[in-house]
């Protein structure tokens, strides 16, 4: 039986579109100075999509240190609770007087959300001006290739050049990858 032109979903069953379309996968990551094992959903990312699909070379769009180095920048955003809100702010209702809320004091963040923010600082001055947005855009903020080319002006398939150049600064400033990848290819001469 279908409705609207698609097979009538499984009322006993909501999670089971949502799990078709999951791409879990375990991963170890450092937190707070030790490794952590998490659950990770590879499909959620633009990043995750990149590394799976291949080019006209048969290689994937973006290399594992670049995908890993991308990630990191995601993780620390998230731990440094840099998302923007897109709730409504419920502490100000209640009991019928309106209440002044008071502006947040730095002081009450969290040390490792201060510190996280501090990484994502550097790693974004590492990229460099142009290349920064794009990183915020695609790996903090999700947002798609197509919709970050549109974006910024760019003409189609161009993001994915730019998103590789900043993904290898990105991973560059964090040590990862080969030395020879990191190094100018004139330092190799």
């Amino acid at each position: 039986m279908t409705r609207g032109g698609g097979p009538v979903r499984d009322a006993a069953d909501p999670d089971r579109f949502a799990a078709a379309h999951r791409l879990t996968v375990r991963k170890r990551v450092p937190f707070d100075g030790e490794e952590t094992e998490i659950c990770v959903n590879e499909a959620e990312t633009p990043l995750g999509w990149l590394r799976r699909r291949k080019g006209p070379d048969g290689k994937p769009l973006i290399d594992e240190t670049q995908f890993e180095a991308g990630e990191r920048l995601r993780r620390d955003f998230t731990i440094g609770q840099l998302t923007p809100r897109v709730t409504v702010d419920w502490t100000a209702v209640g009991g019928g007087r309106p209440k002044r809320r008071r502006p947040r004091d730095p002081a009450e963040i969290a040390d490792h959300a201060l510190a996280a923010r501090r990484r994502v600082a550097r790693a974004l001055m590492a990229a460099g001006p142009g290349l920064s947005d794009l990183l915020i855009a695609v790996c903090c903020h999700l947002e798609g290739m197509e919709a970050a080319e549109r974006r910024f002006g760019w003409p189609q398939r161009t993001g994915k050049v730019v998103l590789a150049i900043a993904l290898d600064r990105l991973a560059a400033h964090y040590g990862l990858g080969p030395a020879s990848k990191a190094a100018p290819a004139s330092a190799a001469t």
